[in-house]
């Protein structure tokens, strides 16, 4: 791993117990001249504006042409911008707000740390009080599936339904992950007609995008961020998601295996699991998963759910 990071330039994470912070000033404008290429590739009219809470300044950006139905809120580490497949499709269904994770490269800024579990969840349920007075279905890509399910455990009070694409928390990170971690990085330094080549064979379609593989760059060179490693989830708090959960995984997923996904996902009370076509996070038939995703979105709305069981004391902790 040092090899690659003296090849790449990234820059080191932030010293243990502090925020994020940027390399320079230079590094910063450099990557914010990135970012606002990257999300012209989302569905337009796009609102950008920030949300202030106890811990944080939190960058929103808002794809809203159903204003009045329930939120759809987009979680990941980094930024929003890999959401852009999706955003306009889970937008006829309500609001969509895609969250800039504070503490990594984007203009949100943290003023405490966002890994503990108790901070990370008391952080965005002070954000959802903001964006609506209506209960969230929160939409979670890898480290954003850890933020989800922590929310379902923590504080679950305004989450009607997650789902989790590929979700970080449900296993350990093994050799395998780290080895296509560190392929798919070199991967995008290539030149593009071996990239093409690299792109179908790690089922990664986003290396292609050169706005993204620039922001993406740009961030980890110019940004030293937030360490963001979660513990693996415990059974008991699995067991205490008593929201609806859809849990979609790659099939050939470097993270969680099929097994694995089955596995975890039988432990939530209200869980579908779904394998599909891809590796982590390069999921190829995205209208497929995006009406997939709407659906279930569609069947959890809260006029439309069963009464689910409170979860039990512990999860309230």
């Amino acid at each position: 791993m040092l090899g690659i990071k003296r090849i790449t330039g990234a820059a080191d994470l932030a010293a243990e117990g502090d925020p994020g912070s940027w390399v320079s000033d230079a590094a910063r404008e450099k990557f914010m001249a990135a970012y606002e290429r990257a999300f012209a590739l989302w569905p337009q009219p796009c609102e950008e504006f920030d949300l202030e809470t106890a811990t944080a300044t939190t960058r929103v950006h808002a794809c809203r042409p159903q204003p009045g139905g329930e939120p759809v809120v987009l979680l990941s580490a980094f930024n929003a911008s890999s959401w852009y497949p999706h955003a306009a499709a889970l937008a006829r269904v309500g609001p969509v707000y895609g969250i800039d994770m504070p503490g990594d490269a984007n203009p949100s800024v943290a003023r405490a740390l966002m890994t503990p579990p108790a901070s990370c969840a008391a952080w965005l349920d002070e954000l959802l009080a903001q964006l609506s007075d209506r209960p969230a279905h929160l939409a979670g890509f890898s480290y954003g599936g850890w933020i989800a399910m922590n929310q379902a455990i923590r504080a679950p009070a305004r989450v009607a339904s997650i789902t989790l694409l590929d979700p970080a928390g449900l296993t350990r990170l093994d050799a395998r992950f780290w080895w296509w971690l560190s392929i798919s990085g070199l991967a995008t330094l290539t030149p593009m007609p071996l990239r093409r080549h690299l792109a179908r064979w790690l089922d990664l379609p986003a290396m292609l995008h050169q706005e993204l593989m620039t922001l993406m760059w740009a961030g980890t060179r110019g940004y030293r961020a937030e360490p963001k490693f979660p513990a693996v989830l415990t059974d008991d708090e699995l067991r205490a998601i008593g929201v609806p959960v859809l849990l979609i995984t790659g099939a050939r997923s470097a993270l969680i295996t099929p097994a694995q996904a089955r596995d975890r996902g039988s432990l939530m009370p209200h869980a579908e699991v779904a394998i599909v076509p891809g590796s982590h996070g390069g999921f190829s038939r995205i209208d497929e998963l995006n009406d997939r995703i709407t659906a279930f979105i569609k069947a959890h709305a809260t006029g439309n759910q069963a009464a689910q069981p409170a979860p039990p004391p512990a999860a309230q902790r």
